[in-house]
């Protein structure tokens, strides 16, 4: 890895003062904090293009997107921070009770790359948009269904966000765990890694994996069931894509049941798969679309429930009734940052062709990481659809088991010693946390991907050696 004094901006000579501020003050996301009182807090300074400086003036290639899947177009766009700033000082906010020129400008933009999709709800973050889906579906119940029909069905290892009832709805126990009593009416179904077999004995797995659901939905009373929760491919339960037949075959259970279906696409929207969307790939047609990371790529805070016209229509054809429409509000669904933002970034990834890049720079990845499985025994398999890919590590390939988690994260720390950032499944699936992840910019080159993989060679022969 290449390494600079300090990032393209000089960072402050003494910046000692803003490290204690931290320590003393931050109460940072997804990291546990006695270390810190013996160790700095890692501050990120600046970034450009794939890479990032942190507060020592250490160069970092990222390949993770900011950490959780965001930074889609990379670190340093000037046009989406113009676009932002131009916006703010013209109109800042207003609730979205009434509209906006770059709300109503980025709906349809988004609309237009979502046939059969018709109306967008903006709100903030992703456990936000996947909260307004749940809240749709249980009014419908209520409206259409004499509040019979409101169970959520989410599949094991797939996670939809942090809130409450959003972890209701989180196959990932270490996630959800010590926040309960969670909200009724969520029901689990079972995952579809082919790897991690649950259906041996299948003729197809895809179709096994799919009819598991409608096994749940009898059990439970399709009468009952509202909808069905579904990331397109999982992202942090391990990076898992679908075996074949798997979508079609779901998508005729929920049709035959009358379930309504939601795709998240949180972390798979907005290119990072290669298509607009991930479930783009499968011939899925979605009742409901949620989003939130990508769709700004981190440059302002933005998430979309996006559903059909359908949908729209059942909480307005009742004008009569001062209860039929849809009660909610999200105050920062109002902010105009967003889709500013969001309309620059869809822009940069059309006129840059990066759908066509993240295509060729994932096969390029998955070719990379099959290569070092054929060196390093402990990668067990290699998963991945664009520039979203997975690498699960065992102990021994034969019977599968996990590589101990505690080498994992080794891994990951080795590759940030060498300025490498990279991800694993954490916190997640008790003894299954056992997943290298990456999500790199879909403006990568096929350098990045190389020194990506480079390091990741350099780290398993440092751990497992």
């Amino acid at each position: 890895m290449s390494v600079t004094a300090a990032p393209p901006s000089a960072i402050p000579n003494d910046i000692s003062s803003v490290i204690e501020a931290d320590r003393a003050h931050v109460w940072h996301h997804l990291l546990p904090h006695k270390p810190l009182e013996t160790t700095d807090p890692r501050i990120i300074v600046e970034g450009k293009g794939m890479r990032v400086w942190d507060a020592t003036g250490k160069e970092h290639l990222d390949a993770v997107s900011g950490g959780v899947w965001t930074v889609n177009v990379g670190y340093g766009r000037e046009e989406i921070a113009d676009a932002v700033r131009d916006q703010l000082v013209k109109l800042n906010y207003f609730a979205n009770s009434a509209g906006s020129i770059p709300g109503a400008q980025f709906a349809e933009m988004l609309i237009d790359k979502m046939p059969g999709m018709s109306r967008v709800y903006y709100s903030n973050s992703g456990s936000e948009a996947n909260e307004k889906v749940f809240k749709m579906v249980r009014q419908i119940s209520q409206l259409r269904h004499g509040g019979k029909k409101y169970k959520v069905l989410y599949r094991e290892r797939d996670y939809h966000g942090t809130t409450i009832t959003a972890l209701s709805a989180t196959g990932q126990p270490q996630r959800a765990a010590q926040y309960g009593p969670y909200t009724p009416g969520f029901v689990e179904v079972p995952h579809c890694l082919e790897y991690r077999n649950q259906f041996p004995d299948a003729e197809d797995y895809g179709i096994a994996a799919a009819n598991a659901i409608e096994e749940v939905i009898l059990r439970e009373g399709p009468d009952t069931v509202g909808l069905l929760c579904l990331e397109p491919i999982t992202a942090g339960g391990g990076v898992i894509t679908p075996p074949p037949n798997y979508w079609p075959r779901v998508q005729e259970i929920c049709k035959k049941y009358d379930v309504l279906l939601h795709i998240d696409e949180v972390v798979c929207g907005v290119g990072r798969t290669g298509t607009w969307f991930g479930y783009q790939h499968y011939g899925i047609e979605p009742d409901f679309v949620t989003m939130a990371k990508g769709v700004a790529s981190g440059y302002a805070a933005i998430s979309c429930t996006v559903t059909t016209e359908a949908v729209f229509e059942m909480f307005k054809d009742d004008v009569s009734d001062p209860l039929h429409y849809f009660r909610d509000i999200s105050t920062f669904g109002g902010c105009t940052a967003g889709p500013a933002a969001a309309i620059a970034n869809m822009n940069i990834i059309v006129r840059e062709n990066l759908l066509e890049n993240t295509i060729a720079m994932g096969e390029r990845f998955v070719k990379n990481l099959q290569g070092l499985a054929e060196k390093h025994r402990v990668i067990g398999d290699v998963r991945g659809k664009g520039l979203f890919c997975g690498a699960e590590l065992v102990a021994d390939r034969a019977t599968k088991e996990p590589a101990d988690e505690k080498k994992v994260q080794a891994v990951v720390a080795d590759c940030m010693a060498q300025g490498l950032i990279i991800g694993a499944t954490n916190r997640s699936l008790p003894g299954f946390n056992n997943t290298l992840c990456f999500s790199p910019a879909l403006i990568s080159t096929a350098d990045d991907i190389d020194e990506i993989t480079a390091g990741v060679d350099k780290a398993l022969t440092r751990v497992f050696s």
